[in-house]
């Protein structure tokens, strides 16, 4: 950014200085001094700048006990907007997201800047060769987390995983089925104790190495190295035994009917023997990291996958300084572009995909307080209603849960509840007035947040909200007794949700006592070892505890929103309800 706007704006956004445009401020170079963060000498040299530039006029103070006049010739807004359209036109877009989240903006001038920053989203066909090079460019709302197979928490960048990185398998929802991947083809014994997979020759890792089963093994052993938190799940394996360099050998302790699961899923993305956590990401996946930091992540096709190669040639995601909107970016600009809500034209289409899983409230067993007792969770159970919940705040929240599972809260006969019955149970618990303190997700989760306090303070129930300003805060550890989260599941929905209820380190495992984890683990403890569909009975009966025990209560199933262009082909949906760019292709004109 040129250094006299960057002057200008701290002048302008300055709350001490509150100056107005035309309006003549008495003011010090002491004052200055302060706000511009340089020497006196520094600052009539700035002001001489900003002066000739016409963002200002000044008049010095002549002689001891007299004042200086600053007026601003220029609104922060008309400044703020200028700078931003100037630094996009030279397609500088860092600084143009950096600015964003450099002074505080109002919400109005904040929403143009963001539609224009979107204009420059979507596709940009770059034509100086003969080939041309496709590029997609992507809107984040937040910053990137972490892309470690073995501790990724969040879906987004599990999503990510999958399009830099693959597994032996991959499992098809469609199907309920397992399809190649790294391997071609896989069996077991007869007791299901003894597991082969066969690898496909000839894959390479995108510094070019081929990936052999030393890679393979080097994978899992890295989860046992580092502990992760998914480590129960592989806790059968026994030994692994290298064949050649294109056939594995698992060898366990008891059966298990679930092994697959386990080989599909991202913790055991298979990295290179040799890898470095400190390193940028190295994968077999369609795309390859190119380059990495704060504002951004470019993905670049990778041309020598053993699988398809991608249409794209390169995905860019751009991730802003602070939470704007949630909904993904994926517009393709053009001569016949959709509109952007809140223009005046035509409306946008949306496309939606509803995600497993379900926004739900949990206690925090480890805090004091009335939720120790069933009545208050059951009075909580009524505020929060899941069915009022969606009926007075909509949106993206399409129907009532009572299961991580869609199908399952369907097949319930739903009806709303009374806070009068609440209010009688609140007395129960031996509440007492004091107050309570509600931690969500800030700006994705605040209207629920404030319906919830309104909800509770009808029935006397006093509720503080705790916001998180960062979406990475998520995974730290709150004392509010009352935590309001979303769980995304996995396609591989049983995988997905033995992985909630056993992942030492997720949400659930935060706040529930060891006494109820051990609940759990006597239920769930024979589950790799069964068919299908007694394991699904099992996580019936995990979720009825929840359910019964007011451990967790469920809120509202979720609904995915992206929009996009008419000229985007390929469109189809891959993990946690994400569009699969490695699909996507262009109709150019």
């Amino acid at each position: 950014m040129d250094m006299i706007y960057t002057h200008f704006l701290r002048l302008a956004a300055s709350e001490p200085l509150s100056l107005k445009p035309g309006e003549p401020v008495r003011i010090t170079i002491e004052n200055l001094s302060s706000v511009l963060c340089c020497t006196p000498r520094n600052v009539k040299f700035i002001l001489r700048k900003l002066e000739e530039q016409h963002f200002i006029q000044w008049k010095p103070g002549r002689g001891r006990g007299h004042h200086s006049e600053l007026t601003l010739l220029q609104s922060l807004n008309d400044a703020l907007e200028f700078n931003f359209t100037a630094l996009l036109s030279k397609g500088k877009l860092k600084e143009a997201i950096e600015l964003i989240g450099s002074v505080k903006i109002d919400d109005l001038m904040r929403e143009k800047l963001m539609a224009t920053l979107h204009q420059q989203m979507g596709f940009r066909s770059y034509t100086e060769t003969a080939s041309g090079q496709d590029t997609l460019r992507i809107l984040r709302s937040r910053q990137l987390g972490d892309l470690d197979p073995v501790s990724v928490y969040t879906a987004f960048e599990t999503y990510l995983l999958g399009q830099v990185c693959s597994t032996l398998i991959t499992y098809d929802a469609d199907t309920d089925t397992f399809l190649p991947a790294l391997a071609h083809t896989w069996e077991c014994n007869s007791d299901h104790r003894e597991w082969i997979f066969y690898l496909r020759k000839g894959v390479r890792f995108h510094d070019g190495r081929v990936m052999t089963s030393q890679d393979v093994q080097a994978s899992l052993q890295r989860l046992f190295e580092t502990n992760c938190s998914s480590l129960w799940l592989y806790r059968d394996i026994k030994q692994t035994d290298v064949i050649s360099d294109h056939c594995i050998r698992f060898v366990l302790h008891h059966a298990n009917r679930f092994f697959l699961h386990l080989f599909s899923c991202i913790r055991m993305t298979i990295l290179p023997a040799n890898h470095d956590s400190n390193q940028t990401l190295v994968g077999t996946g369609p795309f390859q990291i190119t380059e990495m930091s704060e504002e951004v992540i470019k993905l670049t096709a990778f041309d020598a996958y053993y699988g398809i190669r991608p249409h794209l040639d390169q995905v860019h995601i751009w991730f802003l300084p602070e939470p704007a909107s949630h909904d993904g970016y994926y517009d393709l600009p053009g001569t016949d572009r959709l509109s952007l809500p809140g223009s005046n034209h035509e409306t946008p289409h949306y496309i939606d995909y509803p995600a497993l899983g379900c926004q739900y409230m949990l206690f925090n067993f480890h805090a004091p307080g009335c939720h120790h007792q069933l009545s208050f969770r059951q009075a909580m159970r009524i505020i929060y209603d899941p069915v009022t919940l969606v009926n007075d705040l909509g949106k993206n929240r399409i129907t009532p849960s009572s299961s991580f599972l869609p199908w399952k809260s369907a097949a319930r006969h739903w009806k709303s509840a009374s806070l009068d019955d609440a209010q009688t149970l609140l007395k129960q618990s031996g509440y007492q007035g004091e107050p309570y303190l509600l931690s969500y997700k800030k700006n994705k989760d605040s209207d629920v947040a404030e319906w919830l306090q309104q909800r509770a303070r009808q029935i006397g129930l006093k509720i503080e909200l705790e916001p998180f300003d960062d979406y990475l805060d998520v995974v730290k550890t709150s004392d509010a007794p009352l935590i309001l989260r979303e769980e995304i599941l996995e396609d591989d929905w049983q995988y997905g949700m033995i992985h909630f209820f056993k992942n030492q380190s997720n949400t659930l495992h935060e706040y529930i006592t060891p006494e109820i984890q051990s609940i759990f683990d006597d239920v769930l403890d024979e589950f790799p070892r069964l068919p299908h569909s007694a394991r699904t009975e099992l996580l019936e009966q995990a979720e009825g505890l929840l359910r019964e025990n007011g451990w967790m209560l469920y809120g509202c199933h979720m609904n995915k929103k992206a929009e996009l262009h008419q000229s985007i082909y390929g469109m189809q949906t891959s993990e946690f309800g994400f569009l699969d760019i490695s699909k996507l292709w262009i109709k150019n004109p």
